[in-house]
């Protein structure tokens, strides 16, 4: 027997009733999306790899470890597939000179690719949607992206998701703190594991996002970023918290919240569920002024945010969203050569007059077809044989309004099922 093929471990098929579930969180989307003005911009999945060593940096785990990189076997270009999606918006933007005249509002979103072992919430290719803003350089555009995440969980029927917020200042104010970070880890070096002792002079920042129960203690008493800042970053941070409260908005300042990308720059922010094991993450994002500059494009201020789809997706699942196929309109049952050429048309009809239709295929008896039509979970049936073909009519049976009990079939033309249809849903609708 031929072996059969698998999917590549941590790259999943999403199947027919999750992603028709899925295509519903997607209209949520977009529809949130353009309620604050935010325009698609669609991106290659592949990148040059130089793109991410300049953007993310060199000395972090996702271009050390996690990339999945190749060498171009036409021209030797270096390529990869991409890991995360700010830094090919920030290339694109820079490419094409969109900010040349006014600030940008945008989105994405796709898969990203990294080479992490699998867990929940966790994958080798998952999904993400980014925003970012780029051209407005004020604590205001950082606090709007933060509210549109509380309005994104209203409108997904989410709850217990908690704000966590920090500065990361400049960058002369981060290379001060790091400066102390470096001294303190080394006054306790002994103490550090070893991807503490590796990140001490490459990026001692990730120190303290440590997950590490035995370095708990020893980062509590480590030196904080907020006691470098200074007025300016200060008063950036106060900006946002200003508009959060003035919002309603509760937070938690997290002086441990830092960035596993190079480029963040002052607000940095977080937003958190407690139901999703040690993957608690649903969003995170904050400022990078200084990427575009870093990716060779004039400087422009710049803020944005990306959220897991398969993280939100196991959030709607678990407080009880539906999973399902959404059952079409009308079911065309048929039987013989002059019915079956007539049901196609009238299927046709009907879908050029907006009603969803599922064209029986494959033959069988009345009673099997109907069976299948009462499982389709279709508010009608539309029958057609021969007699109704000769008389230019269908049968038109009702087999659910939202639970209604299905009414009594009939005979009507077929200039007129359309019309008909249309004419029961509203009966029900005003019942």
């Amino acid at each position: 027997m031929t072996p059969k093929i698998q999917s590549v471990r941590g790259m999943n098929d999403i199947l027919p009733d999750e992603a028709e579930f899925w295509e519903r969180f997607e209209e949520i989307i977009r529809s949130w999306l353009k309620s604050y003005a935010y325009r698609p911009i669609r991106l290659p999945i592949v990148e040059p790899t130089p793109l991410f060593k300049r953007a993310i940096g060199e000395v972090t785990d996702i271009v050390e470890k996690e990339m999945y990189s190749f060498i171009d076997s036409l021209n030797g270009e270096p390529l990869t597939l991409r890991p995360e999606g700010t830094a090919g918006c920030v290339r694109a933007v820079i490419q094409h000179n969109l900010i040349a005249q006014q600030p940008q509002r945008l989105y994405y979103t796709g898969q990203m690719f990294r080479h992490e072992r699998p867990q929940k919430g966790r994958y080798r290719q998952f999904y993400q949607v980014g925003v970012e803003a780029l051209g407005f350089p004020g604590p205001d555009i950082d606090a709007e992206q933060i509210l549109m995440g509380a309005r994104l969980w209203d409108d997904l029927g989410l709850d217990g998701i908690a704000l966590q917020l920090n500065t990361l200042g400049q960058s002369g104010e981060r290379a001060r703190h790091r400066a102390e970070l470096i001294s303190y880890f080394e006054q306790h070096s002994e103490l550090l594991d070893d991807d503490g002792r590796r990140r001490l002079h490459s990026n001692p920042l990730r120190i303290l996002d440590s997950k590490n129960p035995a370095l708990q203690e020893l980062i509590l008493g480590a030196p904080q970023l907020i006691d470098q800042l200074g007025a300016e970053s200060l008063a950036h941070f106060e900006g946002v918290q200003q508009v959060l409260r003035d919002a309603g908005q509760p937070f938690a300042i997290n002086p441990r919240l830092v960035r596993g990308l190079d480029y963040y720059n002052l607000t940095v922010f977080e937003w958190v569920s407690d139901r999703l094991g040690a993957q608690g993450t649903v969003c995170a994002g904050g400022r990078y002024d200084g990427l575009v500059q870093q990716l060779g494009g004039k400087p422009a201020p710049a803020c944005g945010f990306a959220m897991g789809v398969e993280r939100l997706i196991a959030l709607m699942r678990e407080a009880g969203g539906e999973v399902g196929a959404e059952p079409v309109d009308v079911y065309v049952v048929h039987q013989g050569q002059a019915a079956s050429r007539l049901a196609a048309r009238v299927a046709e009809g009907l879908r050029d007059q907006g009603i969803d239709v599922l064209f029986h295929c494959g033959g069988g008896s009345f009673k099997s077809q109907m069976k299948k039509a009462d499982a389709s979970g279709a508010s009608f049936a539309v029958i057609i044989g021969d007699d109704e073909a000769n008389a230019g009519e269908v049968t038109l049976k009702p087999l659910r309004l939202a639970g209604e009990q299905p009414n009594e079939q009939k005979r009507v033309s077929v200039d007129s099922v359309a019309d008909e249809i249309m004419s029961s849903i509203l009966d029900w609708e005003e019942s």
